[in-house]
């Protein structure tokens, strides 16, 4: 009994100390709890006045507030004005001293949200809770330096090239000066001024707009080449709210080079962006016509946007670098192509083109038009190719036994059905063989000695030759034409036709690879882009090898009896050629267009003038284009 009494004295005992050590773990407890509390509000308050952008209220162990929040508009001045929304995501206290984990997320002007873990370190002072400042660090990134600021660099990256034969530079990126007027600097009296440097209207206009609008958005101007910014730089330099930024783009030799080929590169339009909104965004460049509009998505860059450390610009801390465009490929030849256009300049901006063709593999190596802007006549014009059409009819007759010794009357006039066709300006050579009527061009004669040609016949042998054959996927250039020579729908509508007139239609592309054929000896679809590969075989197609090698001679004989002497004593070897004269009427005008179509080594090529001189024909116009072409050609 007294063993039980001491064993319940002692539980009582053992009780009574369980109570007061118990009393003093929830004393400790309480106590713990407070300073967690206390340690992990500071942590809380850091975080809402950096959501509040008040950095200067925060309690700082180390440094003043204002200090803080000096560093912090520094440090973040690249960052914008975006909302910015800060949690604490982790705590932990030790003692005096405890750590938490920030999470940023920081709305940035593009609509994208720069977001970070920013580890901070707390310390008690006195009885209060601060945030501890360490010198030798940012309190703002873990990877930036103490002194460190964030850099944003938006990078639009280079856009791709137009590589021609053997790799040259047909379209390369060279730098560029883009000229704006920042409305919120500008004023009438510089924008003034810049309206007379630059000989450009209207600029104070859109000062005014801009400004009425409230807009602090750049009024874009002009973009010049290196050499023409020279040109204006010391009158612009100085002037209250004009901008001046140079950039990398793509440019051809000259503004005029292969310009309606090639096309144009600049700042994307609204309609653009309103129709692609996905794709283009304001300020981006694209390409606005040509070859660089069409194979935009191949050359376009993807732009690159980096907040980076400013002492690190190496490390990325959000964002991704610009990859840059991929090049085009065309067959273009830098040497023959000047030659082209040296031929037009004689031109003086008169409708014109010529079409140049490499024989060996049908690649096309020079497309130049007159006027240098605008319209690509040498691909997508549709023409009567006139005489022209006398090599297919020429063909065809050769394939199914014709001597062209054989004499073929060419009067003035002939009827058919009753229609009159006659000659141009009403020749006629009497009773000469065929070779004299190819050499003189005489319409009559190759009607007379095509009367008994099928609804198809010149047909296939056009197409044989290439001429009406849909080769546009080879070629890689949108709304290039192939010519077409319908099935004839009357005695009357073929027998026009075998001069190339009627519903016959043609572009100097399509007569120049008629004429490349005849020189190959056989048929080639031609090709232009060859990177991104275009669609299509390029299998080359046999001719007939005995009606080929008459029409060389028939061709050559052109030069050295006929219609083409002007292209007889050029530099460079031989020339065989064919001249053409067709006739067009269109809107209640008429008139009359000059070809030449030949080849000379390995250059075919095919002339256009239009709108020729009343009496003036294919030998007097084009002739002498394609002369001064190969003589250039010949001396580079």
């Amino acid at each position: 009994m007294s063993s039980r009494t001491v064993l319940g004295v002692t539980a009582g005992a053992l009780l009574i100390a369980g109570g007061a050590g118990g009393y003093m773990y929830w004393q400790q407890a309480d106590s713990v709890n407070k300073q967690d509390s206390a340690a992990k509000a500071a942590a809380t308050d850091f975080a809402h006045d950096w959501s509040a952008r008040t950095l200067g209220a925060a309690t700082y162990i180390g440094t003043s507030g204002s200090a803080a929040a000096d560093n912090f508009a520094t440090a973040t001045a690249a960052l914008g004005k975006g909302p910015i929304k800060v949690d604490v995501t982790k705590f932990n206290r030790d003692g005096d001293t405890a750590t938490a984990t920030l999470h940023v997320a920081w709305s940035l002007a593009d609509k994208r949200t720069f977001s970070w873990d920013d580890p901070i370190n707390l310390a008690k002072q006195g009885q209060a809770w601060g945030v501890k400042v360490d010198s030798s660090t940012s309190l703002w990134h873990p990877k930036l330096q103490a002194s460190d600021a964030f850099v944003v660099r938006q990078d639009n990256g280079l856009r791709g090239e137009i590589r021609g034969a053997g790799g040259s530079g047909i379209m390369i990126n060279q730098k560029v000066y883009d000229i704006s007027i920042d409305p919120t600097k500008g004023t009438d009296a510089s924008i003034g001024q810049l309206q007379n440097v630059l000989n450009i209207t209207g600029l104070v206009d859109k000062l005014h707009t801009a400004k009425k609008a409230h807009s602090q958005a750049l009024i874009p101007v002009i973009t010049y080449r290196q050499d023409d910014y020279i040109i204006y730089q010391n009158g612009i330099q100085g002037l209250s709210g004009v901008v001046v930024t140079s950039r990398q783009q793509p440019l051809a030799a000259t503004r005029t080079f292969a310009q309606p080929l090639l096309g144009g590169v600049g700042p994307v339009t609204a309609e653009m962006i309103k129709k692609h909104p996905n794709t283009y965004r304001e300020g981006q460049i694209a390409g606005l016509s040509g070859l660089q509009a069409q194979y935009d998505a191949t050359l376009r860059s993807t732009p690159g946007f980096t907040i980076t450390p400013r002492s690190n610009s190496a490390a990325v801390l959000f964002g991704s670098k610009a990859k840059n465009g991929k090049n085009v490929s065309v067959t273009l030849d830098p040497r023959v192509q000047n030659a082209a256009e040296t031929a037009l300049e004689s031109q003086k901006g008169k409708p014109a083109a010529i079409v140049a063709i490499d024989v060996k593999t049908g690649n096309v190596s020079a497309v130049a038009n007159s006027p240098s802007y605008g319209i690509n006549r040498a691909l997508t014009g549709r023409y009567a190719p006139g005489s022209q059409m006398k090599i297919a009819t020429t063909y065809a007759l050769l394939t199914h036994g014709f001597d062209p010794n054989t004499v073929v009357p060419c009067p003035t006039s002939v009827f058919v059905d009753g229609y009159r066709i006659g000659n141009f300006e009403g020749e006629t050579a009497g009773h000469p063989k065929f070779t004299e009527d190819f050499a003189k061009s005489c319409n009559t004669a190759f009607v007379k000695a095509s009367s008994g040609f099928s609804d198809t016949e010149l047909q296939q042998a056009a197409n044989a030759l290439g001429f009406g054959v849909d080769w546009s996927k080879q070629v890689g250039v949108n709304g290039v034409f192939a010519g077409n020579v319908p099935t004839a729908n009357g005695p009357t509508d073929k027998a026009v036709s075998v001069f190339g007139q009627g519903r016959v239609q043609g572009s100097p592309l399509a007569i120049a690879v008629m004429s490349g054929s005849v020189a190959r000896g056989s048929m080639i679809p031609p090709a232009l882009v060859t990177s991104p590969a275009p669609g299509g075989s390029r299998t080359a197609k046999p001719l007939d090898q005995n009606a080929v090698q008459e029409l060389r001679k028939l061709m050559r004989n052109t030069v050295t009896n006929g219609t083409a002497t002007a292209v007889k004593k050029v530099p460079g070897g031989p020339v065989y050629a064919k001249t053409g004269t067709s006739e067009w009427a269109e809107g209640g005008k008429t008139g009359v267009n000059g070809w030449l179509t030949g080849w000379q080594g390995d250059t075919a090529f095919c002339v256009l003038v239009e709108d020729v001189p009343k009496g003036k024909s294919g030998g007097d116009t084009a002739a002498p284009v394609a002369a001064k072409f190969l003589t250039t050609l010949a001396n580079s």
